[in-house]
């Protein structure tokens, strides 16, 4: 997961290939590759998709062809470092978002929002004086990890019913087509590039898309959603080093600051709300006052 914001940046700075190609050709392969082994096992699971599964996969594919668009586009604007740690605020998104639905969140759920916030403050705050563009690609990473949050509750909703396969080759197909319309409108090509361009799209497909993305999805029916939601925020510090290491990307102290506030927070929220759900489960019975166990991060996106 880690290595998706440097390959993206990589293949944007040194070839063709446009942000919305990117986003286009990892999720028609990703959903070609899982709709293979679906197939064989089970070609009649996808004729038994409900209207409400359905539904909510289409949700999803919507906030995650915008949620690639955002981010995609933040990394030609934003350092790695930068984009990569806004958008992995989905965890902190989907709290904001069920404090709207009514939800009673901990003290520390609340406090770890603050705490990430923050970061973000900070993040925006440097950049805002060091140039526009950045700014501007502070804010779309933003949007991005307010989208990916949006996605993990619909796919949330549509994985209650719905295999692994079966819903990541829905929602990865319906993303594609999402994301070719964006392209025919915006002008960005799809096809016409050089070799290493195809490498580059490869290669992401491969690590963020396959590897990463799909096996979270997979992970989640096998590991605690804590150790899940903890694995994805080591992607902050992993992009944060390839950038330097592969792209020779230095940042000012001040961001390294904020993107340290984003991961405390982001921990903070995680942990708070596995605190609620033990103490939930050690206790009597749920009452009426406390927090709903909703996973707070479940899926990485990118």
């Amino acid at each position: 997961m880690a290595s998706s914001g440097p390959l993206i940046a990589a293949t944007l700075g040194a070839t063709t290939v446009s942000a919305l190609a990117i986003a286009f050709w990892r999720n028609a392969i990703g959903a070609a590759v899982m709709a293979t082994p679906t197939l064989v096992r089970g070609p009649r699971q996808f004729g038994r998709i409900s209207g409400p599964e359905f539904r909510w996969s289409l949700l999803a594919a919507v906030a995650l062809a915008l949620h690639f668009a955002c981010f995609i586009t933040s990394l030609q604007l934003t350092s790695v470092a930068a984009a990569t740690a806004l958008v992995c605020l989905q965890s902190a998104w989907i709290a904001v978002f069920q404090l709207f639905r009514g939800t009673r969140h901990r003290w520390q759920v609340l406090a770890g929002l603050g705490i990430a916030f923050g970061g973000v403050v900070t993040i925006t705050g440097f950049d805002m004086g060091s140039s526009p563009d950045a700014l501007l690609g502070d804010l779309l990473a933003v949007a991005g990890g307010a989208l990916a949050g949006l996605y993990t509750l619909a796919g949330g909703r549509a994985r209650q019913t719905m295999t692994t396969g079966t819903y990541t080759t829905l929602c990865y197909g319906m993303c594609a087509a999402i994301v070719a319309v964006l392209a025919l409108f915006s002008g960005q090509p799809l096809v016409g590039f050089d070799a290493v361009g195809w490498v580059g799209i490869l290669a992401i497909t491969v690590c963020a898309q396959l590897v990463g993305h799909t096996a979270f999805n997979h992970l989640l029916a096998t590991m605690s959603p804590l150790l899940v939601s903890m694995i994805i925020l080591l992607e902050i510090p992993g992009a944060a080093v390839l950038a330097a290491v592969f792209l020779h990307e230095t940042l000012p102290a001040g961001t390294y600051g904020g993107l340290g506030l984003i991961l405390v927070g982001l921990a903070v929220v995680v942990l708070g709300q596995r605190s609620g759900v033990r103490k939930r489960r050690d206790g009597p019975g749920p009452r009426a006052d406390e927090p709903p166990s909703d996973r707070l991060a479940e899926l990485g996106t990118d």
